[in-house]
């Protein structure tokens, strides 16, 4: 027998409703991995680009340094 109560229209769309955040949340800790990844490598074969760009070094270890939540 199943004990499980049934899911209404309200609870449906509240738990599809609630996802869309958490899935933008992810893309962006995602987008900013992958940006300060790249920020890493190019800063280590082309340091000149980092001057190109309008950044010092200090900021461009700063911006690496950061934990994928922090912006």
């Amino acid at each position: 027998m199943n004990h499980t109560p049934p899911v209404g229209p309200a609870e449906v769309s509240l738990r599809h409703y609630s996802q869309g955040p958490l899935r933008s949340i992810i893309a962006t800790w995602r987008w900013r991995i992958h940006f300060r990844w790249e920020l890493e490598q190019k800063s280590k074969a082309n340091p000149h680009l980092i001057d190109d760009i309008g950044l010092t070094r200090r900021q461009v270890e700063a911006e690496i340094a950061k934990p994928f939540w922090q912006v």
